[in-house]
């Protein structure tokens, strides 16, 4: 009798288990995009050219990602406050990413840097990431190398621009036509790394005075003829999430 009386019991909860299982910690899975823009995947063409009148076309604008980070924040992450960022819920995508911003598609420019599954629901409203040196891959040492061809009054120059500098950056919510992060459970959310290149070489378009342009180094610093050129980006503020601006620390 004992022995019916507990199998009747065993059968009882597996048939509750059944019908009824315990729930199980649900999330969705974090994209993480990087963008060069139209200024990479297009070149910097007319009238958009470079502050001192070049045309840029890329073949290749490699860049070194490492220790990206999603964030929820509460209260939002200022970027221009100098506080650390302080997290609810935060989620890594591990390694060293390279990525060829200029493989992006000219009417839609973001490149998958990679992804994380169980990522927990929430809004993602802060990022982070360093540019790391690639010692072992493709960039050999650096963090960026550009590639392409420059073009004016009849003058065409091949050119490589590298940089070795490490950095990290430290952004808010994304600021864009729509607003990124929000991930619900068994759904997929995105978040960009954007880098605005005209901050490196200005743009003709816009007023000479333009601090931007006042801060841009422009090309023809690259222009004399020599294929490989050394960078230094300290204080060029190149890594944005969308247009919203991010704090920066070189390493």
């Amino acid at each position: 009798m004992k022995k019916s009386i507990i199998t009747f019991t065993m059968f009882f909860f597996l048939a509750l288990l059944v019908h009824f299982p315990f729930s199980k910690a649900e999330g969705g899975t974090l994209q993480f995009y990087a963008n060069g823009e139209e200024l990479i995947t297009e070149g910097f063409l007319d009238p958009r050219l470079t502050k001192d009148g070049w045309s840029l076309t890329f073949s290749h604008a490699f860049v070194s990602l490492s220790d990206i980070t999603a964030y929820q924040t509460d209260p939002p992450f200022d970027a221009h406050s100098d506080q650390p960022i302080s997290a609810e819920e935060k989620v890594v995508l591990d390694g060293i990413h390279v990525v060829d911003l200029a493989a992006g598609a000219e009417d839609d420019p973001p490149v998958l840097v990679g992804e994380v599954k169980n990522a927990p629901a929430g809004h993602y409203n802060a990022l982070s990431w360093k540019m790391t040196a690639d010692e072992q891959g493709l960039l050999s040492g650096y963090t960026m190398l550009l590639i392409g061809t420059a073009e004016k009054d009849g003058q065409k120059v091949d050119f490589q621009i590298r940089t070795a500098e490490e950095s990290t950056y430290k952004c808010g919510e994304f600021v864009g036509d729509e607003r990124k992060g929000f991930l619900q459970n068994q759904g997929t959310a995105d978040l960009e790394i954007t880098f605005h290149f005209d901050h490196i070489f200005g743009r003709a378009d816009k007023d000479p005075d333009d601090p931007m342009n006042l801060e841009a180094p422009g090309f023809a610093p690259f222009a004399d003829g020599s294929k490989v050129h050394d960078i230094e980006l300290r204080g060029v503020h190149v890594g944005h999430a969308g247009e919203g601006h991010c704090a920066v620390e070189w390493n």
